[in-house]
């Protein structure tokens, strides 16, 4: 294991591992910072954990941070009778919210695929003061001229799906297979960066134990994005997009932003679709700034 170049500013930062049973799914979740504090709520990526949002964790000293392992990742047990899509994992988001007290206000952040669930869940009534969407999914995967390499993901899935149980989950854990997803994705230059970005997925990358499960939830991700939802988000909405971003081209996010009653976009740059490892210090003081400029007088 390699140690996290945040370590040091995530370990003056309390954290609290719990679980709650939520509307049948038992979900594993982690409370960092002091319990008075200013909420805010968090939704990891897709194949991810809680892990990857610790870096920006780091950066947010003040807030009571809540952030869980989505269903079917982590440590999180899978739905029961649904299946992974976008409609189920924003019923689970509201009534996980519910689940664990919070009663006040709070923000809600949302990373990639998290961006989806998030978008979704405001969409259908859930009610943050304030929404960030981190490396959004702002265009259908299916289409454009990323289409292709996103077809082949899902003949990739639907591969270790249809495979014998062994073979399928050696298949979705590939060492390799995570390595070559890892190294497309990192844009960094930085030699110890990239090997803990590397380090990060082949530990969590793969915390998981239904192979049905990482299927649904995949094709949820490419059949879904935030456009959308946009037009029915009234909360303020802070996009925080990368510049290289290989998911969604900043084109796209720039077309993004324009679908929100009110919305900011923020770019930036030399980073793609790792902001929350590579630059989790600028996307901290953006998202500082725009929860700032929401608080209550």
């Amino acid at each position: 294991m390699i140690t996290s170049p945040y370590a040091e500013q995530l370990a003056r930062i309390p954290v609290r591992a719990h679980r709650v049973d939520v509307d049948g799914t038992e979900t594993a979740w982690w409370e960092y910072g002091e319990a008075d504090a200013p909420v805010l709520v968090l939704v990891h990526g897709f194949r991810g954990d809680h892990h990857g949002l610790e870096p920006v964790v780091a950066q947010l000293p003040g807030f009571r941070i809540i952030s869980p392992d989505l269903p079917g990742f982590g440590e999180s047990a899978t739905f029961a009778g649904r299946p992974h899509d976008i409609e189920a994992y924003a019923d689970w988001l509201g009534a996980f919210i519910d689940a664990v007290g919070i009663t006040g206000p709070y923000a809600l952040l949302g990373h990639s695929f998290g961006s989806i669930v998030s978008s979704a869940a405001v969409a259908r009534g859930l009610a943050p003061e304030r929404l960030v969407l981190v490396n959004p999914i702002g265009a259908p995967a299916l289409e454009g001229p990323r289409g292709i390499m996103t077809r082949l993901a899902v003949l990739y899935y639907r591969t270790a799906a249809a495979l014998p149980e062994r073979a399928g989950f050696a298949l979705l854990r590939n060492g390799v297979v995570v390595r070559v997803m890892s190294v497309t994705m990192a844009k960094t230059r930085s030699k110890s960066l990239r090997r803990f970005i590397h380090d990060q997925h082949d530990q969590y990358f793969s915390a998981f134990g239904d192979r049905d499960a990482v299927l649904e939830a995949f094709q949820a991700s490419v059949s879904n994005d935030v456009s959308e939802y946009a037009a029915d988000i009234a909360v303020p909405t802070l996009l925080v997009a990368a510049e290289r971003d290989d998911v969604t081209p900043i084109a796209a996010q720039h077309r993004l932003v324009t679908l929100f009653p009110d919305a900011t976009l923020e770019v930036i740059p030399e980073v793609g679709h790792l902001i929350h490892y590579e630059t989790p210090g600028d996307a901290a003081s953006r998202i500082l700034t725009f929860l700032g400029a929401g608080a209550r007088a």
